[in-house]
């Protein structure tokens, strides 16, 4: 009688992760890791802000053109930026052309700098809005994950008053899934267990 045909280990992830191998490695390997890095921090910033009425997997393609073009995204050097590299920044194919996007970046920049002199990092300001340590959520099915939280509310608020742009709670919450500060991963998948989640 012949073997058998053995399954071979099926690994399930988020159903957002569909079959790209882009997508399934940012979310095998980075959504929801949390983050305490800085210059780490300032990228996903920016790139969530970028992704406003875009899809992820567009700016994920795009990161890399991102890195270069943003000076390996080193805040200090952004918010150095002037008219004539906005004016450079917008004829690169390579980013998102948006003047606004391009402008609130650097904007974000020199407030990021403000928050690093308050607070010594800006990890040390953003993981306050979560009590310093990742929010464990226990969802079954993606349609159960929130777009916002009153904590992702109260960050974009702060963040507004000190003069950030492209920071609202949308764009917050997921940024804070991102950065780890919340386990969003449903339960099923692989990555909830590994990221601290308890069956």
């Amino acid at each position: 009688m012949p073997n058998a045909c053995v399954e071979p280990d099926v690994i399930i992830r988020c159903t957002w992760a569909g079959s790209d191998p882009l997508y399934q490695a940012y979310h095998d390997r980075e959504w929801g890791v949390p983050v305490h890095d800085d210059r780490l921090l300032f990228e996903f910033l920016v790139l969530e802000g970028a992704q406003a009425g875009l899809s992820w997997i567009t700016i994920l393609r795009k990161r890399e053109a991102y890195r270069a073009a943003f000076a390996g995204f080193e805040p200090a050097t952004v918010a150095r930026f002037d008219e004539k590299k906005v004016a450079e920044l917008l004829a690169d194919p390579g980013i998102v052309r948006n003047r606004l996007k391009v402008e609130s970046t650097i904007t974000n920049a020199r407030a990021f700098l403000k928050i690093q002199e308050e607070f010594g990092s800006f990890a040390s300001y953003q993981w306050g809005f979560v009590d310093g340590r990742p929010v464990m959520n226990a969802w079954k099915d993606m349609k159960d994950v929130p777009a916002s939280t009153p904590a992702s509310d109260t960050m974009s608020r702060d963040l507004k008053r000190r003069g950030f742009r492209f920071v609202g709670t949308t764009i917050c919450y997921a940024y804070m899934q991102a950065v780890g500060m919340v386990n969003d991963h449903t339960v099923d998948c692989f990555r909830w267990q590994e990221l601290g989640g308890e069956g």
